[in-house]
């Protein structure tokens, strides 16, 4: 495993915003302001509308190309309204949300995408549902999920004060321990580092607290000892269920943002990420703070 270094910087230059103009995209517009003016950033807000032409109804019913012009000027002033005073170009654009969302990305060289998620399953799931897994998955930069629980009163002043990093440690390339402890640097944070292991079970062979030992130490490699004097590293390794555990201690803490590291979509849609789909799903649907996903 190899250990995060002090050389990996997060630097947020240039951020994308995507919003489907909904109460879970307005809940994530302080966060977006506030990353936006710490890092001087550009910024790209992006709408992706359906296709103003629906080929299976009457071409009667289809809206005339003035109205989807001036619907469109609308969306556009509307973004730029709401980010006066950040560097901003507004985005309106139609078709398929992920296949616009990967072509502003690369366009636009971000760094950091930033996206609303009502945290719904089921068929309650909308463009900041399941299209919000999907994207955290797919995309090549850190993406910042704010969910409906995030406290947008916490950190209003801009400012990180702890930052808590979860890993199952069986990652090969720790990116997102890397950002933890750069993020750590950039707002003179502390760090908590998380791992969680399972109940123990009658004939393991390793006693509970050898594996907690363990993993304690492998925690400690993932911060290079010259972080220690910025971010005052704390190691916790926890019992239990994964989501339920990060949960528990980043509110108990009172994190402002937790971190999680995602691996590249392969095979099975749900089966990428760092932590299994469905504990990331419910840790940004619960989460107080947002959740910081970088893939490795």
């Amino acid at each position: 495993m190899k250990t995060a270094t002090a050389q990996t910087t997060a630097s947020f230059r240039n951020i994308l915003f995507a919003t489907d103009f909904s109460s879970a995209a307005a809940h994530a517009v302080p966060y977006v302001k506030r990353i936006a003016k710490r890092y001087d950033a550009d910024l790209v807000a992006l709408h992706v509308r359906p296709p103003a032409v629906n080929p299976i109804t009457e071409p009667g019913t289809w809206p005339s190309a003035e109205s989807i012009r001036m619907k469109d000027e609308e969306y556009r002033d509307q973004l730029l309204d709401t980010f006066a005073g950040i560097r901003t170009t507004a985005l309106v654009e139609e078709g398929d949300i992920q296949s616009r969302l990967d072509e502003a990305i690369q366009k636009n060289n971000t760094d950091l995408v930033v996206i609303g998620t009502r945290g719904r399953s089921g068929l309650g799931k909308v463009l900041m549902g399941s299209v919000a897994e999907e994207i955290f998955r797919t995309v090549p930069c850190p993406v910042l999920t704010v969910g409906p629980r995030s406290d947008s009163s916490r950190g209003a002043d801009g400012e990180i004060r702890e930052i808590l990093y979860a890993t199952d440690l069986a990652s090969p390339s720790p990116a997102a321990a890397a950002y933890a402890v750069s993020l750590a640097q950039e707002f003179q944070a502390r760090l908590i580092l998380l791992h969680v292991i399972p109940e123990p079970q009658p004939g393991d062979l390793v006693s509970a607290h050898d594996v907690s030992q363990s993993a304690k130490n492998l925690l400690r490699k993932l911060v290079p000892e010259e972080a220690e004097a910025w971010c005052k590293p704390e190691f916790f390794v926890e019992r239990g269920n994964p989501a339920d555990q990060i949960l528990r201690l980043a509110h108990l803490r009172v994190s402002d943002l937790i971190v999680l590291g995602v691996n590249p979509e392969e095979g099975v849609p749900g089966a990428a990420t760092h932590l299994p789909i469905a504990t990331a799903h419910k840790i940004v649907s619960h989460a107080e703070c947002p959740v910081l996903t970088v893939r490795n």
